[in-house]
């Protein structure tokens, strides 16, 4: 057998990494399944009631997530690069929606009646999202946009700056203390409607509902924009390929703005959102909720606007749920989102939709 016939064979080799990691896999499933096994039918320490709380409050806090997912999946479409001052950007969204509400209130049109409660909330949202994409726009002109053409790790580093930035100019404007939103009193924080769950009560919130409504329209709207209209097939275009859509009449700086200011409304939104349901905002308070959104982002499938979506639901809830079943304590819960993702990252780094390459990014 000659040389050349020895080389043309292929390689047969045992990917002993698979294997540890596909055994790490059992392994981790194993015990949770164990776990979960053991909490419901042995120690029975919580009941239906405490479960379906559980996941109320993880599927809200999901719908938070999911919508700032969504701007770090639109931005990663377009330009490859993670976005990690997004979560400030949705902070200074709830600062202004706060300063919104505080203002209505000072004239006494917040609790007036209620038309002027709804009209209120609307304009908190209006003003928060605006102020947001105004942020994310002029982050993209200052901060990205000189860098287009640079490796990608230098707009990351950028990003991170941009991060730190916002959250010092933050607590420099408006104070390190916590404020507290000022809701209307018809959607008052820890107010709503009671279901019986086994003879016990369990409170279902006028704010719960409302982010849970809100967060649903925007991620369908979102949606319809990419995949219905002109504007959506143009950043579809961009994300493929941006030499050969601006070789189509295709304005990339444009469609790149574009992006950044939808992703700045969403910000905008999921910052009101929180401040609302929350109650609490203070200059640091988009850093760790924009993490987990990003957490989210890669769990569906980064650059995945569905994936994006479920990744969302899917981290609140195993959030809410996950400290119960586990047996730890609950203020560890952020422990348990952070090590979703390196799970992710090590089994499936696609997410679990896998996300939408391009040839050129493939």
């Amino acid at each position: 057998m000659d040389r050349s016939e020895a080389q043309s064979r292929p390689k047969r080799y045992i990917d002993f990494g698979r294997w540890i990691r596909l055994g790490i896999g059992v392994i981790v499933v194993g015990f949770l399944l164990f776990r979960l096994w053991n909490v419901l039918w042995i120690e029975r320490a919580y009941g239906l009631d405490t479960w379906t709380r559980f996941a109320v409050s993880g599927i809200i806090l999901g719908s938070v997530y999911a919508v700032v997912a969504l701007g770090y999946t639109l931005v990663y479409g377009i330009l490859f690069m993670i976005n990690f001052a997004h979560g400030d950007v949705m902070m200074l969204g709830a600062f202004a929606g706060y300063f919104t509400l505080e203002a209505l209130k000072s004239i006494g049109f917040l609790n007036r009646s209620v038309g002027t409660s709804v009209l209120s909330v609307i304009i908190a949202f209006s003003v928060g999202m605006l102020f947001s994409m105004l942020i994310a726009v002029l982050l993209e002109r200052i901060a990205y946009r000189p860098l287009r053409t640079a490796p990608r790790l230098v707009p990351l580093i950028s990003a991170i700056g941009s991060s730190l930035f916002l959250q010092n100019m933050a607590q420099l404007a408006f104070g390190a203390e916590r404020h507290t939103y000022a809701n209307p009193d018809m959607i008052q924080r820890n107010s709503g409607w009671m279901v019986m769950i086994q003879g016990k009560e369990v409170l279902i919130t006028y704010t719960g509902v409302l982010t849970l409504v809100i967060s649903f329209l925007l991620m369908v709207g979102l949606f319809l924009l990419v995949q219905k209209t002109k504007m959506g097939k143009a950043m579809r275009a961009v994300a493929q390929d941006k030499e050969t859509a601006a070789l189509m009449g295709i304005d990339v700086d444009q469609v790149i703005s574009n992006t950044f200011a939808i992703s700045g409304l969403l910000a905008g939104a999921a910052g009101v959102m929180w401040g609302l349901h929350m109650g609490i905002l203070y200059h640091y308070v988009g850093f760790i909720p924009g993490m987990k959104a990003f957490t989210a982002a890669v769990l569906g499938g980064i650059g995945n606007i569905p994936g994006a979506m479920l990744g969302g639901l899917t981290l609140g809830i195993l959030e809410a749920v996950g400290p119960a079943i586990l047996g730890i304590p609950f203020q560890l819960k952020d422990v348990l989102a952070f090590s979703i993702l390196v799970l992710v990252l090590i089994f499936r780094p696609t997410g679990i939709l896998g996300e939408v390459l391009s040839k050129e990014r493939a």
